[in-house]
């Protein structure tokens, strides 16, 4: 039946289920609740060794707390739900509770990619301007680069559920993934979409293309300037900083790029393809962060050492 967002029946959208393993939903589940509780524990340690350990009060580590904040966050706004339909066969979501989803994710993601250039460009004044790296990014700037990052996080991506919101809705409510995504509800419309279409390829352009460009300039200068040293032990030494950061952007940007291309050209995939990639998006980042600057990180590691034997002894 037909039905648009004015419609007294609330309107709402069916999340996908898993293609040929509906039965055994409750299962696959498990590994995906696996990975959430490791994401959330992984960040939350991130979040309070920051806090506990004074030599981590730096630009680049509240960076990295901002990091583990939005993946925690990001997460929490899309598995928890998963579960509830894989668990609890709960596999419709109203319209208004889509939109917000999908607002969150969307506007999550353009502050994680916003912080991640601002990590770059951490690493960029501590290697190649050194002497003015604690003058350059105090602990003022810092906070306000985090707002900043909120700010146009929110304000590119708002208008994405405004603009779905009087379009009507008719066919098919079955959604690719098993959360909202703006592409993905704005397939569903029984309307055109060209300002939806034209607003959000130029938003992701803006935001996450921008970034990625800037991420890769800054990494140009970089390299520009490692090379300028006379020995391989001190270039190496020097450029084993930026290792952790390279690997959250290629943790961050791989998974956005790939369901990028699934979604754009993709139609005749399986679907399992589609949900798949939904949740590397999601969950990748979250389960990998903690992970990458914990191994790369001497005061993270020692500290949360510290943290499990004290939790063994007692």
């Amino acid at each position: 039946m037909p039905f648009s967002n004015s419609s007294e029946l609330s309107p709402s959208f069916v999340l996908a289920s898993i293609p040929g393993l509906e039965a055994a939903q409750s299962w696959v589940a498990i590994p995906l609740c696996s990975a959430y509780v490791l994401a959330v524990l992984g960040n939350g340690a991130v979040l309070l060794v920051v806090r506990a350990e004074p030599s981590l009060h730096a630009p680049m580590y509240f960076f990295l707390c901002m990091l583990a904040a939005i993946d925690l966050a990001l997460a929490t706004a899309t598995v928890p739900r998963i579960l509830c339909f894989y668990w609890f066969g709960s596999r419709e979501i109203s319209f208004a509770a889509c939109l917000l989803q999908m607002f969150l994710i969307h506007t999550l993601s353009a502050i994680e990619s916003t912080v991640l250039l601002a990590m770059a460009v951490d690493r960029y004044v501590a290697i190649c301007h050194p002497l003015r790296h604690a003058a350059i990014l105090t602990n003022g700037a810092t906070a306000k680069i985090g707002l900043l990052a909120m700010a146009r996080g929110v304000l590119f991506f708002l208008p994405l559920p405004l603009l779905l919101l009087p379009l009507p809705f008719c066919g098919s409510r079955v959604l690719s993934h098993s959360f909202c995504l703006h592409q993905d509800v704005m397939n569903l419309a029984c309307a055109s979409t060209t300002p939806s279409v034209v607003y959000g390829l130029t938003a992701i352009l803006l935001v996450m293309g921008l970034d990625a460009v800037l991420i890769c300039l800054s990494y140009l200068l970089i390299l520009k300037a490692v090379l300028r040293l006379a020995a391989w032990r001190e270039r190496l030494k020097v450029f084993s900083t930026c290792i952790a950061h390279i690997c959250a952007v290629l943790a961050f940007y791989v998974p956005l790029i790939g369901l990028s291309v699934v979604h754009r050209f993709g139609k005749d995939l399986a679907p399992l393809v589609h949900i798949i990639m939904g949740n590397v998006y999601i969950l990748v980042p979250a389960v990998l962060n903690p992970i990458i600057y914990g191994v790369r990180t001497k005061q993270i590691q020692r500290r949360i050492l510290s943290l499990i034997h004290v939790a063994d002894r007692a």
